[in-house]
Parts: structure tokens; sequence; C-alpha cells
């Protein structure tokens, strides 16, 4: 099993961005990437439907021979993650809105909490609250990941969207912005704008991919030394041809700017 892939799947591209960061942390893995874009979006779904969503994409997945699998969306993981580990002996690796993180930063202000409706309302959201929520503000994003979805990380759209979301909380210092979908990294740049020069974006990619180490070393599951790795399989559940070119397209935008 050490020399076999790892799966990541999400409900479309964002889960690239999450992708990037383990073939730059994890380059003797081979990964397997599997985008729902069929189905997209999750974050309006009801928990049920993204569960159900969530186990046929992990399916396909270990069909074709992963050895452990990364929920690289924060909507999925808040449904379906546990439900998951209960059912397989495979790691099961999820993401969740860097709110600690982001909570144990130097400094003052409100921390803007980025992310779908879904994932704010789970109780998976809820519990990292109360624990680390004093200065967070959650802010529903509908419409974001769309933007990113339809390849448009900048211009009109996504600049007059990003308006609407932000304009609300700029008028009160702003100690971080959690992007708490795998989408918005996407975006750093354009959200980026709107801020005081030096606001931390800070995304749960890094931390996943570190836990995603640690599970392949505990369960003896790591690429073989030889093995050289930073091999990528894109799958994708629409039949549009273009769906593979453009993820491909997106690896290289995540690669060469997040």
């Amino acid at each position: 099993m050490t020399g076999h892939p790892v799966g990541m799947l999400d409900s479309g591209l964002g889960g690239i961005s999450v992708l990037a960061q383990a073939l730059r942390d994890l380059p003797r893995e081979n990964y397997v990437y599997f985008g729902d874009t069929a189905h997209i979006p999750y974050g309006d779904k009801e928990p049920q439907e993204v569960l159900r969503l969530t186990r046929q994409g992990v399916d396909k997945l270990i069909a074709h021979g992963c050895k452990a699998i990364v929920i690289a969306c924060n909507t999925a993981t808040s449904v379906a993650a546990q439900q998951l580990r209960e059912e397989l002996s495979l790691p099961i690796i999820g993401i969740e809105p860097a709110l600690k993180p982001a909570a144990l930063l130097p400094g003052e202000g409100q921390i803007l909490v980025l992310a779908t409706q879904v994932t704010l309302k789970l109780p998976k959201f809820q519990a990292l609250m109360e624990r680390y929520g004093d200065h967070a503000v959650p802010v529903p994003c509908s419409g974001l990941m769309e933007c990113v979805e339809d390849g448009q990380l900048e211009g009109e759209r996504v600049h007059t969207l990003l308006s609407e979301l932000l304009s609300p909380y700029l008028n009160q210092p702003i100690k971080a912005v959690v992007l708490g979908c795998t989408h918005y990294p996407f975006l750093r740049n354009a959200i980026a704008a709107f801020l005081p020069a030096g606001t931390p974006l800070v995304d749960g990619n890094a931390g996943t991919v570190r836990q995603l180490g640690r599970r392949l070393e505990e369960e003896g599951l790591e690429a073989p030394p030889e093995q050289e790795g930073g091999q990528v399989t894109f799958l994708s559940s629409c039949e549009d041809p273009q769906t593979i070119a453009r993820m491909q397209t997106m690896l290289q935008t995540a690669m060469n700017e997040l």
C-alpha cells in the first residue's frame, strides 16, 4: 500500500489548493484528485445529500487504490468525515476553518471567518466558535465559490461580491481573515485588496497536509524512499472534457501563486 496514491476530493476545484500544498510538503506521494463538479456546490445542500455525495466520492477514490483520503472541502468534512471514519479502515483526513491558528495570532480586532452557510451552521464549526471564537465573526459567502469555479479570480464580479460581503466589517479593526473554504485561497489577492496591508489571511491547508503526513507515518503508509512522487491523476463527475483541463490549469495557478 505504501506506493499507492493519496486520494483527495472536493465538490469542485477548490481542493486543488490543498493538493498544491500536499505536492510541496509531501512530494514523494502520488495523488488522485476527484472533483464532484456535476453536483457543485455542496454549501447549499442538505447534510444528508452532502454525506451521500461525499461517500460516493470516497468510494471512487478507493476504487483507484488510494491508501488514504483527504476530504479537501470544509462542508464535506463537517458533514461526513466522522461518519466515514467509523465506516472505513483507511485514514480519513478532513479540513476545518483555521479559526484556532487565527485566534492565536498576536494583535487585536475581529476575526472574519469566510465560509459557506452550511459550514458555519454545523456543529463542528460551532464547537470551534465555543473554544476560539471570542472575537470571531462568521461571514457566509454565497456566490464566492462560484467565482473560482468559473475561473474568475479577479475582476468586476469578484470585486463587487467581496465589497458586499466585507464592507459591513471594514469600519472596525480586523485581526485576521479565515479562508474557511478551500476555494477561497484562490481569491487571496482579491480579498487582501480590501484589508489593511499585512492583515493575515489564514487557511487550513498546511495543517491538513501536516495531519495527512502524521497519519501516513502512524499507519506505515508513507511513500517508499525510492518513489519519485508528484504524479497527479484528475477525476471529475462531470463528463465535460474541459473540466480536467481546468483542473490542471488551477493546479498550475496554485503551485505558482498560492
